[in-house]
């Protein structure tokens, strides 16, 4: 999956979006699996996630990074990811220094 999201990625070298690997996400009942988070929005766990839905999902991650609170509403999302989020977490709250 994350070669596929790679290579999907090359093709839209102007989103600003970067990817990084990690081990674990702890939802394996749900396949693949993938997050997207940025500084005050919510962070969304997405699963179900097949490598031939690579460039969807780079779509998917240009619509967020476009919201301004990174809720994506499924009318917005490409059709082949009607239902792949799993859940969302809200942007974690400023704290005072």
């Amino acid at each position: 999956m994350y070669d596929a999201v790679a290579a999907a990625l090359q093709a839209a070298p102007d989103l600003p979006v970067r990817l990084h690997p990690v081990a674990c996400l702890a939802a394996c009942a749900q396949g693949c699996t993938a997050t997207l988070s940025a500084p005050g929005k919510w962070s969304m766990l997405l699963g179900r996630l097949d490598p031939a839905l690579a460039a969807d999902l780079i779509a998917y991650a240009g619509i967020y990074a476009a919201s301004r609170t990174g809720t994506v509403m499924p009318s917005k999302r490409p059709a082949s990811l009607a239902g792949i989020v799993l859940g969302r977490l809200p942007a974690p709250l400023e704290t005072a220094a």
